[in-house]
């Protein structure tokens, strides 16, 4: 490929335990899929970008000569250069662009952090910045592009696991760790509901609710923090906040937990597949019952894909619509038969690489 024309693509990603985990401080497990995003370019010899966004129906156009206004919520293409240009990227051409892609879109599989790292990973090639082969980087500035320079509540998870690929743990403490499990995963079959959902508005909602909740049990319990230990008096406390409180905090913990038997279980010699499916369908209860994040198509999509023979199934990200993926080892095409028979939009998917520049 010349180097006046640039192809690159991104992952989107399932979320096997930890919803609404990172921006916590917690741990996540997550896997890219093989629905991306591709962004592909040719320079222009003027200052100009040029995008055409035809999944959406939409055209983008801009001058590179100075700081980008934003013209809508959550611009993440200006956002993106105006990121880089804080750091001091230098962009000498313009760009004829073209974005596409195969995930669901506003279904909580991170179509849109797939779009934001896909672009840096696009921008960064073009100047020959060093970053460009560097995941981790990619993803912190992906995270600045996308939640900070809006001031959203999400996290960093879509933009690690969509950078890095494969299958990730992350812990988002203070010195945040990331590392590789190995992967044991057949396919999936990921459903679209066709049910569109508020991530913003769902994030904000959990996340102040459960800080109320742990901020009421410090007062209470000397040295209490988001990573005690379950026990019997923190129980007991929890059954004495306020209604939507007590099952944020108590569900917030019990996806922590769920998550930690998650990654010894990816860390075992051979691998279960059967406890794994049981432990995606329980954390899928607890953010039914706990988080409310589910809708009566998505319990039922879900109640058919165990039926038709998934070892397990759960919501995809934030909830309140959007996806379910279940576990399918054998026979996916059952599943996704079934759930296309509800009127959902099946894919069948595997575990697949992070951000890559396309030959």
């Amino acid at each position: 490929m010349s180097e006046d024309r640039i192809q690159v693509s991104a992952p989107g990603r399932i979320c096997l335990f930890g919803e609404h985990q990172d921006y916590f401080g917690l741990s996540i497990i997550a896997a890219a899929i093989n629905l991306r995003i591709t962004v592909s370019g040719r320079e222009r010899k003027d200052n100009l970008i040029k995008i055409s966004l035809p999944d959406i129906g939409e055209k983008e156009e801009f001058s590179l000569e100075n700081e980008l206004v934003y013209k809508k919520e959550r611009d993440y293409l200006r956002s993106g250069i105006n990121i880089l240009r804080r750091q001091g990227v230098q962009f000498h051409s313009g760009w004829d662009c073209l974005v596409q892609g195969t995930i669901p879109i506003n279904s909580g599989s991170a179509s849109s952090s797939a779009l934001v790292v896909a672009w840096l990973k696009f921008l960064l090639e073009s100047v020959k910045d060093r970053r460009a082969d560097f995941p981790e980087e990619i993803a912190e500035i992906g995270f600045l592009a996308e939640v900070a320079e809006f001031e959203e509540p999400g996290g960093k998870m879509d933009h690690f696991s969509s950078a890095l690929g494969g299958v990730t743990s992350i812990d988002f403490s203070e010195n945040m760790r990331v590392k590789r499990l190995k992967n044991h995963l057949k396919e999936f079959v990921l459903a679209d509901s066709l049910q569109k959902k508020d991530t913003t508005g769902m994030l904000g909602f959990i996340k102040n609710h459960v800080l109320k909740g742990a901020d009421s049990l410090r007062q209470k319990i000397e040295g209490f923090s988001l990573k005690s230990p379950l026990n019997q008096e923190i129980l007991d406390e929890i059954e004495n906040l306020p209604l939507e409180s007590k099952r944020l905090l108590r569900g917030t913990l019990l996806t922590r937990d769920l998550t930690a038997e998650g990654i010894t279980l990816f860390e075992q010699d051979v691998f279960n597949h059967v406890r794994f499916g049981k432990l995606l369908t329980k954390q899928y209860e607890v953010l039914r019952d706990n988080h409310h994040i589910t809708t009566p198509k998505i319990e039922q999509m879900i109640e058919e894909s165990l039926k038709a023979g998934a070892l397990g199934a759960k919501i995809n990200g934030s909830g309140g619509g959007g996806c379910i993926f279940a576990y399918v080892p054998e026979k996916a095409e059952n599943v996704s038969e079934a759930l296309e028979r509800l009127g959902a939009k099946a894919y069948i998917i595997r575990v697949d690489e992070g951000v890559r520049r396309e030959k």
